[in-house]
């Protein structure tokens, strides 16, 4: 017997856990421990945050180094889409008290990561975070969508490079609008078709690889100074 309600005990517990994890749609959850561990070390250490995807979390990850010599703090989820970084935007970023904060985001949402694609919405959501930041204190940049051609894991998205390119003109227009550097990734990064990521640079058409990112580490640089 006391086997028996042990298990439906560890059942319960499983179905509670599993339950949590699941509504925490934004993943609050990833950084949390380190944002404590961030806010303990001296302020140099934060001064920019790196708010974005899986191209954001890979290049933390892949040149470690440079964020720490920066004091960068990179806060990227892989798949995310806007509105889920729109949702921890207080937590991993303005908690943090950084000086600035640099958005690369927006390619999740075109490969329909999260339901189907409204540039509207999404503009909306990187305004938002834009606002977020200045209402407290903190300088935003914005940057281009970098190219895709096709996302290898939603290859019925039709359009995409026109999508992106759609993007980025509204992203440009609203920086030029109001003061705000956008940082163009992606002329740097597009290959001679215009569309595609170039191949020197990425390992999957949508990704970075170490190359991409020390060509984008230098164009970040020069815009932050």
């Amino acid at each position: 017997m006391k086997k028996l309600l042990f298990i439906l005990f560890a059942l319960t517990a499983l179905t509670a856990l599993t339950a949590v994890k699941a509504s925490d749609w934004a993943n609050l959850a990833r950084y949390s421990e380190h944002n404590r561990y961030v806010l303990k070390k001296d302020s140099s250490c934060r001064r920019v945050v790196l708010m974005g995807n899986s191209i954001t979390d890979n290049w933390a990850s892949m040149d470690t180094a440079f964020f720490v010599r920066n004091g960068f703090v990179g806060r990227g989820i892989s798949g995310q889409v806007t509105a889920q970084m729109k949702e921890r935007f207080y937590d991993d970023v303005v908690a943090l008290a950084p000086d600035k904060v640099v958005l690369l985001c927006g390619t999740n949402d075109i490969a329909e990561n999260d339901g189907a694609y409204n540039e509207d919405k999404t503009f909306g959501n990187i305004v938002a975070m834009v606002e977020t930041a200045k209402n407290n204190g903190i300088m935003p940049y914005l940057s281009t969508v970098l190219p895709v051609y096709v996302y290898p894991w939603n290859k019925a998205i039709a359009d995409v490079p026109q999508k992106i390119d759609s993007l980025n003109k509204r992203i440009i227009k609203y920086g030029e609008a109001n003061g705000i550097t956008v940082i163009d990734y992606f002329s740097a990064m597009v290959a001679e078709d215009g569309f595609s990521l170039r191949e020197e640079y990425c390992y999957d058409g949508v990704h970075p690889n170490l190359t991409g990112y020390f060509v984008m580490e230098k164009i970040l640089l020069d815009a932050l100074k």
